[in-house]
């Protein structure tokens, strides 16, 4: 037999009827509370964001960083020059670049180097913010992404890029032959297109020589050498020339012998090389701190020069896949 229905219908009606004006709660008044209800679970949601590192939220990284190594060493300047378009067994051991093999061979050489990818811009991007950003040399967009600059302005440091044959200071413009605009990263990031003063610091490379005479070079130097003197227009042998010329005095510099850190690499290998997306290139690291007639077997690709270069600036955060990238402390004495 079921059992007979609570008879509680009647009684609720009435207890309803009776204190229904009593309870009621104005609107405005249930409004205020629903508004302070809503707006403290948005700050539990967007604190609870920040700190499993779904957004970036007052210092705190969206991008896991490796921690830099304790002996990483530091250095008062970083230079990094690229070169274009050429394969390491089209280098390393080419009788046509005695000077670039002669600091191979004294120095150290990234023997299973490669760059990330075809062509060269995406090839820049990850020099500068360890993203590719694009498929294509004809890319004329904005990089907003986290770079270089952001980094080093953060910190408080100096930077320059020295490109051959740029038209004239802060020129962020297309190409102007042989100057190239796919081989000057600096000129697509909004860091230095919506800020004067960054611009600034993109200069003819003719800037090098007064900088190093003076006592002036930056923290961090980014140096193009134009389509003549780089390997992708010219030969390997001109390549080689402009190198000893110009680069030859920096390294023999008091300033560069007392704290500078060298990095020549090349952007992509030949386009018939794939090898790791971009193919096996030279790049050869001199220092007075970095070991002598030293060959590395680990593989490394460009997002691990810009780590290096960061964290040879003193710094412990970096853009894109340099975060994580593998570091290149080996090339150093004591490690």
């Amino acid at each position: 037999m079921a059992p007979a229905p609570l008879q509680c219908d009647a009684a609720a009606a009435g207890w309803n009827k009776a204190t229904k004006n009593r309870l009621q709660i104005p609107i405005h008044a249930r409004h205020a509370v629903q508004n302070r209800l809503e707006n403290r679970c948005l700050h539990f949601v967007l604190v609870l964001f920040c700190l499993l590192g779904v957004v970036s939220c007052g210092g705190v990284s969206s991008n896991p960083q490796t921690p830099v190594t304790p002996t990483q060493p530091t250095f008062a300047h970083v230079v990094l020059v690229v070169l274009e378009n050429r394969s390491y067994s089209e280098v390393i051991g080419n009788s046509v670049m005695p000077y670039l093999n002669g600091l191979a061979q004294q120095n150290g050489l990234a023997a299973q180097y490669y760059a990330n990818t075809h062509p060269s811009l995406p090839n820049y991007f990850m020099l500068t913010a360890g993203q590719t950003e694009t498929t294509v040399d004809s890319h004329t967009g904005t990089m907003n992404d986290d770079n270089a600059v952001r980094e080093l302005v953060k910190a408080g440091k100096s930077w320059k890029c020295y490109a051959e044959s740029l038209p004239s200071p802060g020129y962020t413009g297309a190409d102007a032959y042989p100057y190239a605009r796919q081989h000057n990263p600096f000129s697509y990031i909004s860091d230095v297109q919506n800020d004067a003063s960054q611009a600034a610091n993109l200069v003819p490379f003719t800037q090098f020589g007064s900088d190093l005479g003076n006592g002036a070079l930056p923290q961090y130097s980014f140096i193009v050498p134009n389509q003549l003197d780089n390997a992708h227009d010219g030969t390997l042998a001109q390549a080689d020339s402009w190198l000893q010329q110009n680069i030859g005095p920096l390294i023999a510099s008091s300033v560069f012998q007392a704290s500078g850190l060298l990095i020549i690499t090349f952007d992509e290998g030949d386009e018939s090389d794939t090898s790791h997306g971009g193919g096996h290139v030279a790049t050869v690291i001199v220092s007075t701190k970095a070991k002598k007639n030293y060959v590395s077997q680990a593989v490394f690709q460009h997002q691990s020069i810009l780590r290096l270069m960061l964290a040879a600036s003193g710094m412990n955060t970096f853009p894109g896949e340099a975060a994580t990238a593998p570091d290149m402390k080996e090339f150093f004495t004591g490690q």
